[in-house]
């Protein structure tokens, strides 16, 4: 038992050490600032603009904001349900799975986007690699960069000295926490844990 609390305090102990440096990192990021990850992820964000014709330094409102979250979350859940539906004609699946019935495919596309991840069924005895990889792994970080921009909005609206009723542009923040804060720690998470 003490060896358990031991481990809880240690995380403790990390968790508020890393915190200051790991705050002053996304709010560099969310700022815009240049980080360490710049020069080799900016031109890849810079490409993804291009590719969604997006303007990042086109500012929205909150009723803009919200519409494209609503749009982006809608448009990763239909494709995540469609991945489902199709999984039997996508490659990487030697066991050749079946899709699993229409509510189930629903239900896992709906759970996945609102990042609670229920799954009423054996992941690996029903879904085929592609649906693993291309379905819930990338709806894994969609849905936890809509919810951090959603977070990041909120605090913009709280702290804005603007006026202007602006809280960022919802695409840049999406590309910008998915490239300078998911992919970075769940690199660097496994590598040093």
């Amino acid at each position: 038992m003490a060896q358990g609390f031991l481990q809880i305090a240690v995380f403790c102990a990390v968790l508020v050490a890393v915190a200051p440096f790991v705050g002053r990192y996304m709010a560099r990021v969310f700022q815009g600032e240049g980080v360490l990850l710049t020069p080799v992820l900016a031109p890849v964000e810079r490409l993804l603009y291009r590719m969604f014709r997006v303007d990042p330094d086109q500012e929205q409102d909150w009723k803009a904001y919200a519409r494209s979250l609503l749009v982006v979350s809608v448009l990763f859940a239909v494709l995540l349900f469609v991945i489902l539906r199709t999984q039997r004609i996508h490659p990487f699946n030697p066991q050749d799975f079946s899709s699993a019935p229409w509510d189930v495919s629903f239900n896992t596309a709906a759970s996945f986007l609102t990042n609670t991840n229920w799954q009423f069924y054996g992941g690996e005895t029903t879904l085929s690699y592609f649906s693993q990889m291309a379905g819930l792994a990338v709806q894994n970080f969609v849905s936890a960069a809509v919810g951090i921009a959603v977070l990041v909005a909120l605090i913009r609206g709280v702290v804005s000295r603007r006026g202007d009723g602006t809280l960022g542009n919802f695409y840049r923040d999406l590309v910008r926490i998915m490239l300078y804060i998911l992919v970075p720690f769940a690199v660097i998470g496994p590598v040093h844990c």
